[in-house]
């Protein structure tokens, strides 16, 4: 991925009932969904992630609200505001990640190509930055 991150569109079927979206491991991502979770009740001016993986692949996706996610890959940095549940964020291994300015509501489903394991976790970010210099 030449960009640090790639929003993609998914699947949006419109009904005057209700709308629905559809993620499926394999054709939307291209990784297998081993693991979901979802992130909401965010405080006013509050941040969430803060770390970078050194393995795992995500796709974000605003469930509800809005959020931006800010990625960096200790060079590059770029923005992305997630505010469509049927569009979603493709995030690769070695991205140091915030999420930001949460509006009122927002929710944040992960959806991830591992289980969850502490050892793929970066937490400080100048550990990110020696782990990209020793791994580009």
């Amino acid at each position: 991925m030449d960009q640090l991150g790639k929003i993609i569109s998914l699947k949006k079927i419109e009904d005057p009932r209700g709308n629905l979206t559809v993620v499926e491991q394999c054709k939307d991502v291209h990784f297998e969904i081993k693991r979901a979770y979802w992130v909401y009740d965010v405080p006013a001016g509050e941040s969430r992630g803060g770390h970078a993986h050194k393995a795992l692949h995500q796709l974000l996706v605003a469930m509800s609200g809005s959020f931006t996610v800010n990625l960096d890959d200790g060079v590059r940095k770029a923005s992305y505001l997630l505010n469509h549940p049927w569009e979603g964020l493709l995030i690769e291994p070695g991205i140091w990640r915030t999420l930001d300015d949460f509006s009122s509501g927002a929710v944040c489903m992960v959806l991830a190509d591992e289980l969850y394991d502490e050892s793929d976790y970066i937490y400080d970010y100048q550990d990110f930055l020696t782990y990209k210099a020793n791994n580009p």
